[in-house]
């Protein structure tokens, strides 16, 4: 009598989708300078290197989820929409824009009523729960740009991948930090820098455990 025949069972395990970090970091560990939320102009002038447009356009490519706090939300739309279109902008800032303009944004808001630009919804709930659900979804990366918030509280809930940091050269003395006390230990491993003629070196770092 012949053998039955078994069934082959394949065991495709669905892929996760990567959580990146992105944010500008003075050399005294601060996000933002003493004057408050809106001092940032020390990170301006190494944002605009072309190894930072290089970098950003790299970490940002593989993504298909933006998550924004309001503040960025807010700033970040009243100036990159328009800058695609702009014939006199740096080929890579336009190149930004368009991706930014055409890429899903998710913004953590318990304030914001209204999303105007375009492929953008709020989320009044906790930013892990949320990239919970969207990691099980399809697609890209899942990018944090430059919410030191967001980032603090993914790497509270051990969610984040990679860490993309651009590193300037200087002592703002005050400040919001990103890193403080409590977070979980975690390993990581440098796997790209590069350094700008401003003296900022943009930094990669994969988690490894």
């Amino acid at each position: 009598m012949p053998t039955p025949l078994r069934p082959i069972c394949m065991n495709i395990e669905k892929s996760t989708r990567r959580i990146v970090g992105n944010i500008s970091l003075s050399l005294d560990g601060r996000t933002t300078g003493a004057g408050g939320d809106y001092d940032m102009g020390w990170i301006v002038p190494h944002a605009v290197t072309d190894v930072a447009r290089d970098h950003m356009i790299r970490v940002t490519e593989p993504a298909t989820t933006v998550l924004l706090g309001r503040k960025n939300y807010q700033g970040f739309g009243g100036f990159w929409p328009a800058v695609a279109g702009n014939a006199d902008a740096d080929p890579r800032d336009r190149a930004f824009s368009a991706w930014l303009n055409r890429t899903e944004k998710v913004v953590f808001s318990t304030t914001l009523t209204e999303a105007s630009w375009e492929n953008s919804r709020i989320v009044a709930g906790d930013a892990p729960g949320e990239v919970r659900r969207l990691r099980e979804q399809d697609g890209g990366d899942i990018i944090v740009l430059a919410s030191g918030s967001i980032i603090r509280a993914l790497l509270e809930a051990e969610l984040l991948d990679r860490l993309s940091i651009t590193l300037c050269p200087a002592l703002v003395g005050g400040g919001a930090r990103l890193l403080e006390d409590g977070l979980p230990a975690s390993t990581w491993t440098l796997t790209d820098t590069t350094m700008s003629a401003s003296g900022a070196i943009c930094l990669l770092y994969d988690r490894v455990a």
